[in-house]
């Protein structure tokens, strides 16, 4: 009976718990069930051991229901969609690594599956003496260029450099500039965000290079353009280093000290703290060095100075003539504050005294025959800057983006010339000679500030966002000059025939304040993923606001305001461009066609010094600009681009003023209120091709601008009444006039090219670069007779220049470096007015540089160039340069390092120069005090700490190196 009970109570008991098991006790009877999704998306980031990013790597997806396939892009990511089975297996394959099989088991009712990274370890092998690792050297994105640093081997304490010498395409000088496919960089990145203010100097020659996981060479259209996609106006290069992520937590540092000959120094101070997106670094340098030796320019580069269209002019050899004392402290900041802010700062003071000696002569072709000229220079400029730049990034949520960009900067010289010309004018009119000498003094100060606002939100729709931007800047100007001058004239060619001279003493002072405001908005409504249509309206208004006042001063040292030499204006310029392009984002192809509307207005006052009235201005216009620019990727080594932009310049307030200037009486300025804007249409094409088996870069660019309705200056030489001197001698004299005028037919053609060639695994490298110039321009010169007849003559200059340079790199072991260098320049220039001779100035460059280190720690540098140059006249043109150095290393890690160098052991360094302006062409020559020698030390420490970690794990990062938070 007993066990009857208890069978019957535990049927009972179960029957209520299945029961309340089945409804829930009746409590929650309409909570829906969580249902597996009918779709999913899977992706995931494919590396090396290195934490290399692996492209093309094959992906095979497989489950009960699904096989699905897709490659790793640029960035070593796959993301494969319509994914049926949350239960799959992964199937990894690539070229020079072992396969990996791998299954996963996910919640079937996620939406997105990002999966772990995963590593494939490499089965590097030798076929044929070639080295597979399935990874190109360089790869080509749309705007990238990209280089592997690990396939590029450096010396030990190497900088960034040196590592970029060794890569295809890049030209580097000494000084820190860098070209890249002979086009100039212009700014550098760390990581994806500007370094040390973006100076490309500091971050190349400070940075270690073995800290480096990847170069990329950007086509930059601005922050904005990388956030919403829309690109507008004409790129910039911009370098970004991307660090390795085992040297991405750690501290750097390098400490220099030279002292030398001639009370010649240079020190700098480097350190850098890295821990992921943070930075935090000081780079100091003090230095009183010879431009054109300390500073060569790029070595394999632009011969003569010239820069033959790489980029690389008068900068490369040090940016100026003479003799200069320099420094630049600079500390630069960025961090994460949370996972919504980060931060961007930098500050630098610099200041740089020159002094220079110049000697230059050329000729100045005018309607009534050359003015050939000759004058020699001194010249003493003392600058100081201050530039503070500071960025922050706000991320609220996923769909809205805020970045705030304040900078503010200020200028000061302080600078001093004396100058000497002789001018002889061979005029159909007459014969003139003059001599000028004269000195000037000047104080310049320019403090500016501004501040832009950027606000992007996402919308839920892919690719669908909207920007506004805001920006407000403002440069106060201040310049004060003295200037005392004296005219004699002769009335032969020679020095002793004076007839009459003239004396002049005159200080001026100006200011200068310019208020722009710009406005932007950006809205981009995809079709499809591949697909979108773009529409930006951005608005511009610059106020100006110019005042120049004039005294003349007198023998006595009195002085007194000269109204007919003020010069005062205030306007404005205001510009308002609406663009509506389609674009299309292929796999293989990207195509981008719109136009862009350009209403203008200038408007404002001037004063009219001949009656002292305010005369106002005002000039508009309209034009519509079309967008076009095309790209076609064969593969991820191998793409071509063309691409067409159109610029409109308006005319400045001074060249449309409805009145003659007469403050300088040497020199009147007529305005033309009937000016129409310069129109530029600029079409650019480039091909680009790295042959991986081969270690074979081939890349082509070229470049042709067409200008209709150019602004130029017609300089009318007025013949003045002659004067009677005190022995009734007739003096002749003239003045310049100067009007504006629209002319057509001005046109050039760029076309660069690079052939890099790698041979047995990169210790011998050939590169052979060079430029085909060639440009059109057209003017027009007058003369006005005592009558007041004016007859023009317009003319035409033509420029045709080849500059070819064939530089080898050869590392046959790790203890020689050898790098020869030949260089051709020739460049020829015609100008077709009455008189006037072509000029053609021809340079053969040969050049070797090297190191060799022995004994384990000893290395030996050297540097020799022979330039043999043909077109210069009298100037000394066929130098031979040689420096020469050693060094001893010490310590296990070989970090401290004591140097000597040696400069123009033969003193022959000659600073030439050839300049261009219509039919004015100018040689100029330099001093060099350039022998001298510097002993000291250099000191390098690292200490590094791992990968960036984040909940246990590697943290993920972007294309551009950032590290995701």
């Amino acid at each position: 009976m007993k066990k009857l009970l208890l069978v019957l109570f535990i049927t009972v008991l179960s029957g209520e718990v299945f029961a309340q098991g089945g409804n829930n006790g009746g409590r929650n009877r309409t909570q829906p069930q969580i249902l597996a999704l009918p779709f999913r998306e899977v992706s995931g980031v494919v590396k090396d051991t290195a934490d290399n990013t692996i492209i093309g790597a094959s992906i095979t997806l497989t489950s009960k229901s699904d096989t699905l396939r897709a490659v790793t892009n640029s960035d070593g990511v796959f993301v494969i969609k319509n994914v049926k089975q949350a239960v799959f297996t992964l199937d990894v394959k690539e070229l020079g690594y072992r396969p990996i099989i791998r299954k996963y088991l996910n919640n079937d009712a996620i939406k997105r599956i990002v999966l772990e990274p995963i590593i494939m370890h490499s089965s590097s092998h030798l076929m044929n003496e070639v080295k597979i690792n399935g990874v190109p050297s360089i790869t080509y994105k749309t705007d990238t260029v990209e280089y592997r640093a690990s396939d590029y081997k450096v010396h030990p304490n190497a900088t960034v450099d040196e590592l970029l010498k060794k890569m295809e395409g890049m030209e580097v000088g000494s000084d820190g500039s860098l070209t890249h496919q002979g086009q100039q960089v212009v700014k550098a990145r760390l990581n994806g965000k500007d370094y040390a203010g973006g100076n490309v100097a500091q971050a190349i020659q400070n940075l270690p290079a073995d800290i480096v996981e990847k170069i990329q060479v950007v086509d930059d259209y601005g922050d904005a353009a990388a956030r919403t996609g829309i690109k507008d106006g004409d790129p910039q290069k911009v370098l970004n280093i991307t660090t390795r992520a085992d040297r991405s937590v750690g501290t750097t540092g390098r400490l220099t000290g030279q002292y030398g000959s001639d009370d010649r120094y240079n020190a700098n101070l480097f350190v850098q703290r890295i821990n992921a997106n943070q930075q935090l670094g000081l780079i100091g340098n003090l230095r009183n060095t010879v431009n054109g030796v300390a500073s060569t320019g790029v070595a394999g580069g632009a011969t003569n100075g010239g820069g033959g269209g790489t980029g690389v002019g008068s900068g490369a050899r040090g940016g100026g003539s003479g003799t200069t004392k320099s420094g630049m402290p600079s500390f630069n900041y960025r961090d994460q504050w949370g996972k919504k802010i980060q931060v961007i700062a930098s500050y630098a003071y610099n200041f740089r005294d020159n002094n220079s000696f110049n000697t230059s002569y050329g000729q100045n072709g005018t309607v009534l025959g050359p003015n050939n000229f000759k004058n020699n220079n001194t010249a003493e400029n003392d600058s100081k800057g201050h530039n503070i730049n500071f960025q922050m990034e706000i991320t609220p949520d996923s769909a809205d983006f805020i970045q705030i960009t304040p900078t503010f900067g200020y200028t000061s010289s302080l600078s001093s010339s004396t100058s000497d010309q002789d001018n002889i004018n061979n005029y159909t009119t007459g014969f003139q000679h003059n001599v000028n000498t004269g000195f000037t003094s000047s104080t310049n100060s320019a403090p500016n500030f501004s501040n832009t606002v950027f606000y992007q939100h996402l919308f839920h729709k892919p690719h669908r966002n909207v920007s506004f931007t805001a920006t407000i800047s403002r440069t106060n100007t201040e310049a004060n000059s003295d200037r005392n001058n004296t005219i004699h004239y002769y009335k032969t060619a020679t020095l002793d025939s004076l007839i009459a001279d003239s004396v002049s003493h005159y200080q001026t002072n100006r200011t200068s304040i310019n208020t722009t405001y710009r406005a932007g908005f950006t809205y981009v409504e995809p079709f499809s993923l591949s697909s979108q249509l773009e529409f930006t309206t951005q608005f511009r208004k610059s106020d100006y606001d110019n005042k120049s006042i004039t005294d003349t001063v007198l023998a006595n040292g009195q002085s007194y305001e000269l109204l007919a030499r003020d010069n005062i204006s205030d306007y404005s310029f205001t510009e308002t461009r609406a663009t509506l392009n389609y674009h299309f984002n292929g796999v293989k192809y990207n195509l981008a066609v719109g136009a862009t509307a350009v209403p203008s207005v200038l408007a404002g006052t001037k004063v009219n010094n001949a009656n002292g009235q305010n005369v106002a201005t005002q000039r508009t216009d309209f034009r519509i600009i079309p967008v076009f620019r095309f790209s076609y990727s064969w593969s991820r080594t191998q793409r071509f681009s063309i691409g067409y932009s159109g610029s409109n310049t308006e005319p400045t307030f001074t060249e449309i003023q409805p009145f003659t200037d007469i403050s300088n009486k040497q020199h009147h300025i007529i305005g033309n209120p009937d000016l129409d804007p310069q129109f530029t249409h600029s079409i650019t094409a480039q091909y680009n091709n790295y042959i991986a088996n081969s270690k074979l870069n081939i890349s082509f660019n070229v470049n042709g601008s067409f200008t209709s309705h150019e602004i130029d200056e017609n300089d009318v030489t007025v013949d003045l009444p002659p004067t009677i001197n005190s022995k009734g001698e007739s003096v002749r004299t003239t003045r310049t006039d100067t009007y504006y005028i629209n002319m057509d037919g001005a046109h050039a053609y760029v076309g660069r090219y690079n052939f890099a060639k790698q041979l047995d695994d990169r210790k011998y490298n050939l590169s052979l670069n060079g430029n085909i110039t060639y440009s059109y321009g057209v003017g027009m010169t007058g003369h006005q007779d005592l009558a007041g007849n004016i007859v023009n003559t317009p003319y035409h200059s033509t420029n045709w220049r080849f500059d070819e340079r064939f530089g080898p790199r050869i590392n046959p072991n790790d203890n020689i470096e050898i790098n020869p260098y030949v260089g051709y320049d020739v460049s020829r220039t015609f100008v077709n007015t009455l008189n006037a001779t072509a000029s053609i100035v021809k340079t053969t460059s040969l050049a070797i540089d090297g190191r060799m280190y022995f004994l384990k720690t000893w290395q030996i540098n050297y540097s020799v160039t022979k330039s043999y140059v043909t077109g210069f006249g009298s100037l000394s043109t066929n130098p031979t340069v040689i420096n020469a150095g050693f060094e001893k290393e010490f310590f296990d890690k070989k970090n401290f390092i004591l140097t000597f160098n040696a400069f123009d052991l033969l003193h022959q360094n000659n600073f030439i120069q050839q300049t261009q302006t219509g039919s004015n062409i100018t040689y100029t020559q330099s001093n060099s005090l350039s022998r001298y020698f510097l002993v000291g030390f250099r000191l390098n420490l690292q200490r590094w700490s791992g990968s960036p970690m984040r909940n246990g794990r590697p943290m993920q990062r972007r294309g551009d190196g950032s590290f995701i938070y």
